[in-house]
């Protein structure tokens, strides 16, 4: 293992060097690129530093109790070389876990959608509810959020709604999110206090650069509308509105969030290039899901993910089987429970498919 740590330490001096070199400073998407892996490798290296620490304390341990001329030494030394041998395999899985190559996707923003399924109007109310539950999470997370899309429900909510976020290590976060929810509570249209389940799908997309997905211009079909909603007077008086069909693939993608057409086009743009990448990306998950068998990332956007169950006032995610009772905390943003399970799951799994590199 420390051979594949001084291999991390000669390359994370390298980044260290070269981030402060003009030309590397010039070059923005270069420097971005160097300055998230020398914030991956600062840590591995930091990880390096304690293992050789209970190494070295390991071997200086067990030199002084061979040695055996003082005893007091010898009781210090005994107490020393439990507690490092007892740190020592938890940090060994730390160091493993950290070695596995990161998805280079886990880094980046993400284009998130969701539609209302079924159950009519009080499948609206639910997609308004997880916008909800998903803005509060971001904001306790630093990220940001911005609205690009969206059509409302005719008794609130949304039939569907589609929002960036941007912040650090979004998809990495948020990529479990991708499914089918399903809520069970009684509408507020209900009048006999019968328990109704609805459904809404939420998609998680990565961001994609110019560099990840060329669209010939010419397979662009543009349109430009009327925005609908609120925005003041340039509503409903200005072709301000943008949207894009792709004709090869019959992808759509539009924005009427902004005042300016050049800005919705901008944007309607970046959906269009995620959604593309988005379809390549949903195929390869799909091969690496059918290898791995994952129970957490299977490519498949129709399975059904999660329950909100309101009579019960719990949660349930179908995938690894959790149960939370709290779902007042839940559905106002407090999700990083669920995540960090199914972050676990994922983990185990890796670790489990690279157990061999070690």
């Amino acid at each position: 293992m420390l051979d594949k740590l001084n291999i991390v330490k000669q390359r994370f001096d390298e980044v260290s060097d070269l981030i402060i070199q003009p030309d590397i400073i010039a070059d923005q998407k270069r420097y971005v690129k160097l300055n998230k892996e020398y914030k991956d490798l600062k840590v591995l290296n930091e990880k390096r530093n304690e293992y050789i620490t209970l190494t070295n304390n390991i071997e200086e341990a067990e030199e002084i109790i061979a040695d055996g001329s003082d005893a007091e030494m010898v009781e210090m030394a005994k107490m020393q070389l439990d507690e490092a041998k007892s740190a020592l395999p938890q940090l060994e899985e730390e160091i493993k876990f950290l070695l596995i190559p990161k998805d280079p996707e886990d880094a980046k923003n993400v284009v998130m959608e969701i539609r209302a399924g079924t159950g009519g109007d009080e499948a609206s109310i639910f997609a308004g509810d997880l916008f909800r539950m998903y803005t509060k999470y971001c904001e306790s997370k630093g990220w940001k959020t911005n609205v690009i899309d969206l059509s409302e429900g005719t008794s609130g909510g949304y039939k569907e709604i589609h929002f960036e976020v941007n912040g650090e290590d979004v998809y990495g976060t948020l990529k479990f999110e991708a499914g089918v929810h399903r809520v069970q509570r009684v509408p507020q249209t209900e009048t006999q206090g019968r328990v109704h389940t609805s459904a809404a799908t939420v998609m998680v997309i990565p961001e994609a650069e110019e560099f990840d997905v060329q669209i010939d211009p010419k397979d662009v079909r543009i349109d430009y509308f009327c925005s609908s909603g609120p925005g003041g007077q340039s509503v409903n008086t200005t072709y301000s509105a943008v949207r894009l069909t792709h004709e090869p693939t019959g992808i759509v993608a539009q924005c009427q969030d902004e005042k300016s057409q050049h800005k919705n086009k901008d944007k309607a743009f970046k959906v269009l290039r995620a959604r593309l990448y988005d379809m390549e990306l949903a195929k390869k998950q799909a091969e690496d899901a059918a290898k791995r068998n994952s129970q957490v990332s299977s490519g498949d956007r129709s399975a059904k993910i999660r329950t909100y169950n309101y009579p019960q006032g719990r949660v349930t995610d179908h995938r690894i089987g959790l149960t939370l009772y709290d779902l007042q905390n839940i559905i106002n943003g407090d999700i990083q429970k669920i995540i960090d399970e199914l972050m676990l799951v994922e983990n185990t799994e890796k670790l489990r498919e690279a157990s061999e590199i070690f």
